[in-house]
């Protein structure tokens, strides 16, 4: 059975909190009395796109589960440098303990939807829909898979279990398209989507011929990808992947591609920076 996204995130929390805390924060605990209360707000140092708020918001609540959480902006909301994005009241230890594990996932999510959102305003005006990959931190994929949401993208499968994708070193085992696409069809059933990377126009036609759903143009020059959509005529769905860089996005989306899928949203995270600031109550 396929885990559920909270379920994951439950378990991500915990690996985090037992890799941070293990034992307990002794710093804190040395420091801080136990009935001790105070507020803090967290504020972005740089504009972009927040994304994790609610993430953050569980972390603080392993550690306080009666704590007060004001979010000030919403997932996926524009945000300028210095504007306050939530303020929470807990237990001072609390907010101590928490405030790195939830400001690392805060900053992350934020940097991946600030990413994202300038790539999705680079294909404002095209049909194309900017899809995320499998490349992301191992661990985060449901985090990191959030906040291209947040940042107006989507999400390409979760993982190996929910789609097939049949890339060079399948296709190589299976003795090429036709036989790998033959074999695949045997172990899944009907509502499985099939698909099939191809590099040359030639093995888009033997995708095409094997009637799979979608065609992945992979590293082809812009003229040679717009040949192969005109090729396909809309009997499958078309992804464009290799290189998409944000300045090459309009000019692949003129192919008439479906789809165009980024690495560098989730393989390459520059985090949106945020800090804390804490005020005994």
């Amino acid at each position: 059975m396929t885990a559920s996204p909270d379920s994951l995130i439950d378990r991500l929390l915990d690996l985090a909190i037992q890799e941070d805390i293990a034992t307990g924060d002794l710093s804190t605990n040395a420091l801080v009395p136990l009935q001790a209360t105070a507020a803090a707000t967290l504020t972005a140092k740089a504009g972009g796109i927040i994304s994790g708020l609610d993430i953050a918001r569980r972390v603080f609540e392993r550690f306080d589960n009666t704590l007060s959480w004001q979010p000030l902006l919403a997932d996926g909301d524009p945000v300028q440098k210095g504007q306050p994005v939530a303020r929470v009241e807990a237990g001072y230890r609390a907010l101590l303990s928490g405030e790195r594990l939830a400001l690392n996932i805060l900053q992350r999510m934020s940097g991946i939807a600030t990413t994202t959102a300038r790539y999705a305003r680079a294909l404002e005006g095209t049909r194309a829909r900017l899809l995320d990959t499998r490349k992301t931190a191992p661990g985060l994929r449901v985090l990191d898979k959030m906040a291209v949401v947040h940042g107006g993208g989507f999400n390409h499968r979760m993982g190996l279990h929910d789609m097939i994708m049949l890339k060079d070193n399948h296709i190589k085992i299976a003795g090429g398209i036709p036989a790998a696409v033959r074999q695949a069809r045997l172990h899944l059933p009907l509502s499985i989507k099939i698909e099939v990377e191809t590099t040359t126009l030639e093995e888009v036609r033997q995708a095409l011929a094997a009637g799979v759903d979608i065609i992945m143009l992979d590293n082809m020059a812009t003229d040679e990808m717009a040949r192969a959509v005109r090729l396909i005529d809309g009997k499958a769905r078309t992804e464009a992947s290799g290189n998409m860089t944000l300045d090459r996005l309009k000019e692949v989306a003129a192919t008439g591609v479906d789809y165009i899928s980024v690495g560098a949203l989730t393989h390459s995270v520059l985090a949106l920076d945020i800090s804390m600031n804490i005020e005994a109550l």
